[in-house]
């Protein structure tokens, strides 16, 4: 095995998660949670190596294969186990072990049962995401996709408070029904590649059709099936209602990969199957994308407002910066791209560490009810200062890391010549428009918990302690490092996204 595999970064987690469900580990919470950590922080470290040796004139980097007797997986159909990563999916593997490490440390205090079973799910949702992003097979690519609808569900039921059961029943349906849809897109994909170059592969870099063969009103509407999946896990208004749900009721470490990590499988799938291989009714769905997009944006940013619940306000602000991420996508210019898959990246760090804030809160006083909240500034000085950060990074304050991806997004979209018409930038103006209810639900949130009155109540509320101030700062200070130094980021992405967009002029 070469010292960098990819195959190894996949699977370590699951073969770890199999270690954790040994009978050793029954009621030894500490022992358990401080071996997660340490794997968890070993995998992350071995992450980084890959950053570190990764070629951006290849458009694989480190390929393997998963061979059965010398064979492919499935090579009479053309299907195999293959693996590699390029710039944009390297960013998300990045990101997906950095969360699940900082996760895993965010667990004290917040998982006081089964936890050796809490973190081999954990470590199973890792491999199953981590296979998404690394797969060049399509129907390996969806076996992973649906690996990790079940730990999440048992993530959620198991350690989730309130109606937990109840909205983990909820994710497993919407998101097991929008991959139903996605499968039925793939296999027209399949079929369509078969019907114009007589070969069976599901290959994705292989892949190719066009209109003699396949028609077009085909290929829209395979293109919308595998939509359908994609905007499920995004998610998009009006497939969105799981979420919220979901994040209220999930245990604060969950909510952080939920948002952090899961939701950007559907932006990426977007990227490699709606952008990279239908590309021809990508310019025919563009100007409903749009739409639904904005109807997403301005929907989520008035509902987060009017929310009483903190965790609920910053889950419907991560679906309206999910419609900002699919209106640079609809660009289909290499800035609007770049800038989206960026937005991408910094709605990962700052969303999960403020529900990492909203965590501590709850952990405190019980509640995350706004109207019971008020003046922690005075007597959590340490926390309020983090919190005050991040919710200016979310807002896109410059300097800090949202800025680069939004400054990006909203240039590609003003020079993107998609359509004739300016229904492109006149969206655009709009979102932003629209930016300035995301600043007022935000300086709610902020002002509602830090500042004002203090409560009799909450006097003896201490701050955070060494732990929870470890885990904040990594994500402040990562929020401040890629907002001043966002070309760290950019030489990634950017080589990736010309090629995926090469086809397209864009």
């Amino acid at each position: 095995m070469n010292l960098l595999s990819l195959k190894f970064l996949i699977f370590s987690p699951i073969l770890i998660s199999a270690i954790f469900l040994l009978p050793i580990f029954t009621g030894k919470s500490v022992l358990t949670r401080r071996l997660a950590i340490l794997f968890s922080g070993m995998h992350f470290f071995y992450t980084v190596l890959f950053l570190i040796f990764f070629n951006n004139s290849l458009i694989y980097n480190f390929p393997s294969e998963i061979t059965i007797a010398g064979q492919s997986w499935l090579s009479s159909l053309g299907i195999s186990l293959s693996f590699g990563v390029d710039g944009i999916s390297m960013t998300l593997v990045f990101l997906t072990s950095f969360l699940v490490f900082i996760s895993c440390m965010a667990s004290k205090g917040c998982i006081k049962s089964k936890f050796s079973l809490f973190y081999a799910l954990i470590f199973i949702i890792e491999t199953s995401v981590l296979g998404v992003f690394c797969a060049r097979d399509m129907f390996e690519f969806f076996l992973f996709w649906e690996l990790e609808l079940i730990p999440m569900y048992f993530l959620i039921s198991l350690w989730g408070s309130g109606e937990a059961k109840k909205s983990a029943m909820k994710f497993l349906l919407y998101t097991f029904i929008g991959s139903l849809f996605m499968l039925c897109g793939l296999l027209m994909i399949y079929n369509f590649n078969f019907i114009s170059t007589s070969e069976l592969t599901a290959d994705m870099g292989r892949i190719n059709f066009d209109y003699q063969t396949s028609p077009i009103y085909l290929q829209i509407f395979a293109a919308i099936l595998v939509f359908i999946g994609f905007a499920v896990k995004l998610p998009i208004v009006p497939l969105h209602t799981w979420l919220p749900d979901a994040h209220t009721n999930a245990p604060t470490p969950v909510s952080m990969i939920l948002a952090g990590i899961l939701l950007k499988m559907g932006a990426y799938g977007i990227i490699r199957f709606n952008i990279q291989i239908l590309q021809d009714t990508f310019y025919i769905l563009v100007p409903y994308l749009l739409i639904l997009a904005f109807i997403s944006i301005v929907h989520s940013a008035f509902v987060a407002y009017n929310q009483s619940d903190i965790k609920r306000i910053v889950a419907y602000s991560s679906i309206s910066y999910m419609g900002l991420v699919l209106i640079g996508l609809c660009s289909l210019t290499v800035m609007g791209t770049t800038g989206a898959v960026f937005l991408i990246f910094a709605h990962g760090i700052v969303s999960a560490g403020l529900f990492y804030c909203v965590g501590i809160i709850y952990n405190r006083t019980g509640t995350r009810e706004i109207s019971q909240l008020s003046g922690f500034a005075n007597n959590m000085p340490k926390l309020a200062s983090f919190a005050c950060v991040l919710v200016l990074a979310g807002i896109g304050l410059p300097l800090l890391i949202s800025f680069p991806g939004e400054f990006m997004l909203f240039f590609g979209t003003f020079i993107s010549i998609i359509l004739n018409s300016y229904l492109i930038q006149i969206i655009t103006i709009m979102s932003i428009v629209i930016l300035i209810l995301s600043a007022a639900y935000s300086f709610k949130l902020l002002h509602g918990v830090f500042f004002g009155e203090s409560f009799e109540r909450w006097r003896d509320v201490k701050d955070i302690i060494s732990h929870e101030f470890i885990i904040l700062f990594i994500f402040t200070g990562t929020a401040c490092l890629f907002g001043v130094m966002p070309m760290t980021l950019t030489d990634y992405i950017l080589p990736a996204v010309k090629h995926v967009l090469v086809a397209l002029g864009g």
